[in-house]
């Protein structure tokens, strides 16, 4: 297979992923949080706060603040960085309008309540999970939902001390706390009670989109001590193409010189990085450990802005000259 096969594989896998993952999105959010009138983040959140007060249908409001933000981001991040991100706005803009057409409705037009009367928040933490893995599936294969990951791009690039994180969080707290200033979901007691519901969702949601991401992208660290050194290392070398790093040791208690291997592979390996060492030395020594972060390649980018500032260089520049002098 060549690689241009390859990269258009790759592509067409991240537009199937990202189409499951608005599948998913959709179901939850429908069946689980808009009968209960449960408030979230998001244009989305900001899309069914509308409809609950006014009735204007969810995925109009949705389509149009979605292509307001579109044109004005077009110009700011380009066509070629938002073409997932506009196959997921229409990709979700339907489904939704869908859903809401095949669902049974309630006498107030919402959908019916799956889980039944005064079961609002354990539909919630249903709703929160799905919609926190579905985010997770978007956002693992490089897409967006748009809306306020828009936004908050767009700050980014032109404030990059400002963090994804920090914009999207300050953009959520703003439109759940917008339900205070709708009088149609009643009094103020009424309307804090949806405010409090929200941030649980905000809560929850963000828990579960961290854990699934987390989750998938963890690395471990191995030690391997064993005499058939050479053998476990080229085996993982060519069967699990990994790479491996040969340290020298020294046994205390028995005074022998031994070589150590040290291998870094994702978590979900682990099982068959045990299998293969067993196979070869039953008897090898084995040494995992969880490990914050790796980077580099076959991981993950080390996702940092590099001040390339006059003041910076030069002092770069001193310290490289000092050492030389040295």
């Amino acid at each position: 297979m060549t690689i241009d096969h390859k990269i258009i594989l790759n592509e067409v896998k991240d537009y199937l992923f990202i189409a499951l993952g608005l599948l998913l999105y959709t179901i939850a959010f429908t069946v689980f949080l808009m009968p209960y009138q449960i408030v979230a983040g998001g244009v989305t959140g900001l899309s069914a706060i509308i409809y609950y007060a006014t009735g204007f249908h969810l995925e109009n409001t949705y389509i149009i603040i979605n292509g307001l933000l579109l044109m004005a981001a077009l110009k700011i991040l380009g066509f070629k960085f938002l073409m997932k991100t506009i196959f997921a706005i229409f990709m979700l803009y339907f489904m939704l309008k869908f859903a809401q057409d095949i669902i049974p409705k309630q006498e107030n037009g919402l959908p019916f309540k799956l889980m039944g009367e005064g079961q609002d928040f354990m539909s919630m933490i249903i709703g929160c999970v799905i919609t926190g893995i579905a985010l997770a599936t978007v956002f693992t294969h490089n897409g967006s939902t748009g809306g306020t990951d828009i936004i908050a791009a767009s700050v980014n690039k032109y404030h990059p001390n400002v963090t994804l994180g920090n914009v999207l969080i300050a953009a959520d707290f703003c439109i759940i706390g917008s339900c205070m200033f709708f009088p149609q979901f009643g009094t103020y007691l009424e309307r804090a009670h949806k405010v409090m519901f929200g941030f649980c969702v905000m809560a929850m949601e963000n828990y579960t989109l961290d854990y699934v991401m987390n989750a998938r992208r963890q690395s471990v660290q191995f030690f391997i001590f064993s005499h058939k050194w050479q053998e476990i290392a080229n085996a993982i070398g060519t069967q699990m193409h990994h790479g491996v790093t040969i340290l020298d040791g020294h046994g205390w208690y028995t005074g022998k010189d031994m070589k150590v291997l040290c291998i870094l592979a994702r978590k979900n390996e682990s099982i068959n990085m045990f299998r293969l060492i067993k196979m070869i030395d039953p008897n090898a020594f084995v040494s995992q450990s969880a490990v914050i972060g790796v980077y580099g390649e076959g991981f993950d980018e080390m996702k940092v802005k590099i001040k390339e500032d006059k003041k910076s260089l030069k002092k770069i520049e001193k310290n490289e000259n000092s050492i030389r002098n040295k």
